[in-house]
């Protein structure tokens, strides 16, 4: 349970890590190829804005905001990537642990208790076979 709360309490933070990563680093390069325009703000305007006698609006614009669209897939890329990325170094540390012929690794005791019990059992099996 507390493995599970420090996930969830890194990945909060590796969150807002990622968002400032791609509003502040990646997307203002991506703004000048779109004409100096945030990525956010981008969208495709369906019906614009009705506006009274003095300027104000009296109904808003109906838009699709592909640009938030865009922001929120390279976050989701990013924090895949990087997800992948970790479960894929921590399989290959695991599969490293449980490997009770590699000795520079300290093997878990119940892989150890495990192997041991493996090995009783095919002696006893050659012990039954010799009789």
């Amino acid at each position: 349970m507390m493995d599970m709360a420090v996930g969830i309490i890194i990945g909060a933070a590796f969150n807002k890590v990622i968002d400032v990563l791609v509003k502040k680093v990646m997307l203002p390069p991506l703004s000048l190829l779109s004409g100096n325009t945030k990525m956010g703000d981008m969208r495709i305007i369906l019906k614009d804005p009705i506006l009274a006698a003095d300027g104000s609006v009296t109904k808003e614009e109906v838009a699709i905001g592909y640009g938030a669209l865009f922001e929120a897939a390279i976050d989701f890329l990013i924090i895949g990537f990087t997800i992948f990325i970790v479960v894929k170094f921590m399989n290959r540390l695991m599969k490293k642990a449980e490997d009770t012929k590699d000795k520079t690794v300290s093997t878990p005791k119940n892989i150890e208790l495990l192997t041991k019990l493996t090995d009783l059992m095919e002696e006893q099996n050659e012990l039954l076979k010799v009789k």
